[in-house]
């Protein structure tokens, strides 16, 4: 059999033209009943075939077709067939096979044949005409010996109606008939007494009172249970919510949306609301086979509440945009960020941010938001709260292999706030960013605290550079307001003492404060040490200041001395020898390092790079330490800080003991680099004044550093803002999906961890200073924005599931991994943009639900409120929650004794027939599908001819 559409084809047989190795004699049958008779036959033999076509959705039946032509008409013979896994046909159709054809569920077959006229409407409107039919195709098939029903449309299409028939040997015929009822159901029909007594009524006289009598009736019953879909939770609650007005993409809805979502507890409801990815629910609910005699017990049972029926099965309903790209229609993290690299890739045209805000400048319009949703946004990033965030919320194992910032930062924040601003366009980008460095230089003029950057530590060379700019910021911001207030502390104890100044005096004071704060601030924040001499003078002066009177005695005292080191003494006064306090090292940025590098390189000379560009600590370091050893000389100092240029002629001797004082001094001398003539190490021992690391120039100079890093912010080339955006943008958006509760679920886990792999190679072309091929960067983007949509998918998937199974992991995790089966095949189809056009319909599995987890799965189904277009009379029973069935199925049946004496061949046709009550034959079946407004009924009856 030969496949002519995907999987849906059973393969062709090299030998599915073979000849049937029997004879057929139809020489006494007409051309239309031997071209019938033909096609049964050799479909009798091997059903399936070129043109064998899986039918529909029914993934386990498939069916054949083959155009017959009449004197007047032609038709359409199908055969609809069920195969097993084996390869094989099945020998049976159970009663609630989802896989099973309309007509295989309502008349309980299995292979059967259709005959329809190849019309407009496809039935038969005349009974005469489908009389005739349906007798010739019975003398084809009893001329072939077939046993398969077949079946004609009749009447409108609009009723579904058929009638059939079966020879099921030499004794038994079985009839069927099919049709509905679309509207005006009859009451008495709407309850399971009433269809009780319609099915009772096929097979005995009309005339009985069926109250009085008894029937032994097999009935099963499934039910059919939907929970609202999020659409119409929507409608239902538009009343209630008539105020609250739709939010834009500009205002993620952390304001004015008062309306509950099923994502609000999920870490990116707070930049968008995502569409529930589980539209919503069925729940079959199944009652087995059970033996009915009279309508008391269906009254019984159509009171009875679903928790009682034997077999729950769910069936989870996905949203259709789960199967289809986004192309831009919804709004969430990776549509966002397929806008940002769109502003990336115009960012290459302009040299500054401000060329962008002038619309001129663009090839097209684009809008601004109102100055209202700026000012929101600002206040959002500066004025709401002051606590330091925690920099590893959601920080993924691998989310520091990204060069960008933290997700709880102050640029972070502020990239995932340019995703949301005027749907992220360059112009809207370039808005902000002004915005944002006014907003900055605000913080730094007036010495305001930079919110959510932290103002203390070691700068993280692994981030971003302007994250790293924004840090050094805060902590020259908190350098400057702890020098004003130590300076304003002094003022104030000097003025306390003086309570009788009057009023006029003290406005003349606070100005000579002002005047002579600022002139001591600008002196304490001139630049940083220079390499000239004339600097040190500047701490000799400052030594100088102090009383002439006690020099020598202050010279005397340690001062700024951490404790002693060890057993180490003194080379001269045999004295101990104590570590000072320090400053620490000048904190310097990405940018700063690589100039100091440069400034190597240009010097040549290694020896000389730390008496050229670490002087400046090299000088506070010996002030400290001759502050906390007055008594030392330069040797002691060499010892201390670089014991390598030390160099001991006896290993013993080298540090003694405190009592041994015939084994002192030490023996030992400098190395030959330290006793160079002209060592810039001696010269710089011979200028550091003996100051404390307290009373020292801070080596970081706040000022100049501050006003550097703002003219970095206020000059940055437009390209490279963007790139650090990007970088931020896609780590921040990643570890707020990584924040999601999701439960146990490796697949989503293992996911994860791929979606920040390839973040971290596409992105690596970014940290670079120069992007070396443009065009192929921002299409290797896009491509890592269609994947981050589908990780988005799942982790929207599995968030959902989590929320609604807390108490039913297992069938969290099935349903997950039944989509997460059919979804990962889709993500290879949708990461080329020519086939990311099409949508893909994706259907999940059922699932059967055990008696622990029904709860769980009742309370998916919350009771319908006033507003929801629920009807108020309900007129079915077996309500869950409130709920009424979507669709009632049943199926009543009765047998007779095949051994009663009806004829001598019955038992052989029913054990031919394979009927699954062994020696009771099913004489009436009849199958009821609908609800109070639609009625489906479809009777079958075997009688004895």
């Amino acid at each position: 059999m030969a496949s002519t559409s995907r999987t849906n084809h059973i393969e062709e047989d090299d030998d599915a033209e073979e000849e049937v190795q029997h004879f057929d004699d139809f020489t006494l049958a007409s051309s239309w009943e031997s071209n019938l008779s033909s096609m049964v036959s050799r479909w009798s033999q091997k059903p399936g075939g070129k043109g064998c076509y899986c039918n529909g959705r029914f993934q386990e039946s498939f069916k054949v077709k083959h155009d017959l032509k009449n004197v007047t008409k032609s038709y359409c013979m199908e055969f609809y067939f069920q195969i097993d896994d084996n390869g094989s046909q099945q020998a049976g159709v159970d009663n609630w096979n989802t896989s099973s054809h309309d007509l295989q569920l309502c008349f309980g077959v299995k292979d059967f044949l259709l005959i329809a006229p190849q019309s407009a409407s496809g039935v038969l409107l005349d009974t005469p005409e489908s009389s005739k039919l349906l007798s010739s195709v019975a003398i084809a098939l009893s001329n072939c010996a077939s046993l398969w029903p077949a079946f004609v449309p009749v009447h409108d299409p609009s009723r579904n109606a058929y009638i059939g028939i079966q020879n099921m040997g030499t004794v038994f015929t079985r009839r069927f008939e099919a049709d509905r009822i679309g509207s005006q159901v009859p009451v008495k029909l709407m309850h399971l007494e009433g269809l009780y007594e319609l099915f009772v009524s096929k097979f005995v006289y009309s005339g009985v009172d069926f109250s009085m009598h008894t029937f032994k009736v097999h009935f099963t019953m499934r039910l059919t249970y939907e929970t609202f879909t999020s659409d119409e939770e929507d409608n239902s609650d538009m009343d209630e919510f008539m105020g609250d007005k739709a939010d834009t993409a500009e205002h993620h809805g952390s304001e004015s949306r008062n309306k509950v979502h099923w994502d609000d507890d999920c870490p990116w409801s707070e930049w968008y609301s995502a569409e529930d990815p589980l539209r919503g629910f069925e729940l079959v609910v199944t009652w087995a086979d059970k033996t009915v005699e009279n309508t008391l017990e269906m009254a019984e049972l159509e009171n009875a509440s679903p928790h009682e029926a034997e077999k729950w099965i769910l069936h989870p309903v996905l949203s259709p945009y789960l199967g289809e790209p986004s192309h831009g229609k919804r709004i969430d993290f990776s549509s966002q960020l397929l806008c940002l690299v769109d502003a990336l890739d115009t960012s290459f045209t302009a040299q500054f941010m401000e060329d962008f805000v002038s619309a001129e400048s663009l090839k097209t319009s684009v809008v601004i938001p109102p100055p209202t949703v700026l000012d929101r946004v600002i206040k959002d990033l500066f004025h709401e709260g002051s606590k330091l965030p925690n920099f590893t919320k959601g920080e993924h194992r691998l989310s520091r292999a990204l060069k960008a910032a933290p997700l709880e930062s102050l640029f972070t924040q502020f990239c995932l706030h340019s995703l949301w601003f005027g749907n992220c366009n360059i112009r809207a980008i370039a808005f902000l960013w002004i915005e944002f460095v006014r907003e900055v230089r605000w913080c730094w003029e007036e010495s305001q605290p930079l919110p959510k950057m932290p103002v203390d530590g070691s700068i993280d060379l692994s981030t971003c550079l302007i994250h790293q700019k924004l840090h050094l910021l805060a902590i020259c911001i908190e350098k400057n307001r702890e020098m004003n207030e130590e300076f304003l502390d002094c003022i104030g104890s000097d003025d306390s003492s003086d309570a009788s100044v009057s009023v006029e005096e003290n406005h003349k004071v606070d100005k000579r404060i002002n005047r002579s704060s600022k002139a001591d601030l600008q002196r304490k924040r001139d630049s940083s040490i220079a390499e000239d001499t004339s600097n040190q003078l500047r701490f000799e002066r400052k030594t100088e200041s102090k009383s002439s009177v006690n020099q020598i005695r202050t010279d005397a005292f340690r001062r700024g001395s951490a404790g002693p080191v060890g057993t180490m003494m003194l080379l001269k006064s045999h004295q101990r020898l104590h570590a000072p306090f320090t400053q620490d090292s000048p904190l310097m940025t990405e940018d700063m390092h690589e100039e100091r590098l440069q400034a190597v390189e240009a010097f040549g000379d290694s020896l000389n790079v730390p008496g050229q560009l670490e002087k400046d600590i090299l000088l506070s370091d010996m002030s400290a330490f001759k502050a906390a050893n007055p008594d030392a000389v330069f040797e002691d100092f060499i010892r201390w800080h670089s014991p390598g240029d030390w160099e001991s002629t006896n290993a013993e001797a080298a540090e003694p003991s405190a009592g041994s004082k015939d084994k002192w001094p030490p023996h030992g001398r400098l190395s030959k680099r330290m006793s160079d003539q002209g060592n810039l190490w001696r010269k710089s021992w011979n200028d550091a004044p003996a100051l404390p690391a307290d009373d020292q120039k801070p080596l970081l100079d706040p000022n100049r550093e501050g006003e550097k890093i703002l003219h970095y912010l206020e000059t940055v080339r437009p390209h490279q803002l963007l790139e650090q955006m990007v970088c931020t943008a896609f780590r921040g958006a990643a570890d707020t999906l990584n924040q999601t509760n999701f439960g146990d679920m490796r697949q989503m886990t293992s996911k994860l961890e791929q979606l920040y792999l390839i973040i971290k190679s596409t992105l690596g072309v970014l940290q670079r200073n120069n992007v070396p091929d443009r065009e192929q960067t921002v299409k290797d983007l896009r491509r890592l924005c269609v994947a981050f949509e589908h990780v988005e998918k799942l982790v929207t998937v599995a968030a959902s599931l989590h929320r609604k199974f807390l108490d039913a992991s297992r069938l969290a995790q099935v349903i997950f991994s039944d989509f997460y089966g059919l979804y990962v095949p889709m993500m290879g189809i949708n990461s080329n943009e020519e086939e990311n056009k099409s949508s893909t319909e994706m259907e999940l599995g059922r699932q059967e639900v055990s008696l622990r987890e029904r709860q769980v799965v009742s309370n998916l189904f919350s009771p319908p409120s006033a507003n929801q277009s629920w009807r108020k009379v309900l007129s079915m029973g077996n309500l869950l929650n409130g709920h009424e069935p979507i669709l009632r199925e049943i199926i009543f049946s009765t047998g007779d004794d095949v051994n009663n004496g009806i004829h001598y061949a019955a038992a052989a046709d029913v054990a031919a027939s394979g009927d699954r009550r062994g020696e009771e034959i099913e004489t009436h079946r009849m199958y009821v599908s609908g609800t109070s407004n639609d009625l489906r009924v479809a009777l079958s009856v075997t009688s004895c001819d």
